[in-house]
């Protein structure tokens, strides 16, 4: 048994994983969480925060303890106003995330990796004032677009990124990362519950946040 399940078998999960409403809120004032998606899917928990309130801490957090790829989740009408290219013509990809040609801001950046020049360019790109020529690629910003369903249309980490910003009033974007193991592997729910208690952070279900959507739906 590892240390992390042995945690989470110490002390129930309802301190963490929390209802939409909860990440919802989370959303709205500005805060990072994480995203689980089911087992059968690819059962692995990503960081979020609202593309509109990242700053270069938030950034550097990603990378230093989430340690996977950042990417910015995009509704359709951001992708069309920047002119996103998709990564190639054909997705093999079996869950079709949908990558885009990668970004960098075209002023105020030079190499475009540092935690602050990638906040830069998310910044740029959730400004409905931007467009295609205020960015340059190949760049270290990697661009998702979300189906135009949302989650109703695709249950991906993409999609809940960018529905929950919507959700919470804010730009309909997100930048997520996903979340490994010190050892290299994928974190699991056993391990984001302990990884969520040493950062004060919120789990939220993509399961969850269907449903939530598809009442919303209904009752709208």
């Amino acid at each position: 048994m590892t240390m992390a399940m042995m945690n989470v078998k110490s002390f129930p999960a309802g301190d963490v994983i929390v209802g939409p409403e909860e990440i919802i809120e989370c959303a709205a004032a500005g805060r990072m969480f994480v995203l689980v998606d089911d087992e059968d899917r690819e059962n692995e928990g990503d960081l979020v925060i609202p593309a509109d309130a990242v700053d270069a801490g938030a950034i550097a957090f990603m990378a230093r303890h989430g340690c996977g790829l950042i990417c910015l989740a995009v509704d359709p009408g951001t992708a069309a106003r920047l002119a996103l290219r998709p990564m190639v013509e054909t997705n093999e990809c079996e869950n079709q995330t949908a990558f885009t040609v990668s970004i960098d801001a075209r002023v105020g950046t030079t190499t475009g990796i540092s935690a602050a020049e990638r906040a830069r360019t998310v910044v740029l790109a959730v400004d409905d004032a931007s467009g295609p020529s205020d960015f340059v690629s190949p760049g270290h910003m990697f661009p998702l677009i979300a189906r135009p369903g949302g989650l109703l249309e695709r249950t991906g980490h993409t999609e809940a990124a960018v529905d929950v910003a919507r959700m919470a009033g804010r730009k309909p974007a997100g930048v997520i990362c996903e979340i490994m193991n010190p050892d290299g592997t994928m974190a699991r729910l056993d391990d984001l519950i302990v990884f969520a208690r040493q950062h004060d952070l919120k789990i939220g279900r993509i399961c969850d946040l269907v449903a939530f959507r598809g009442t919303s739906a209904k009752e709208h």
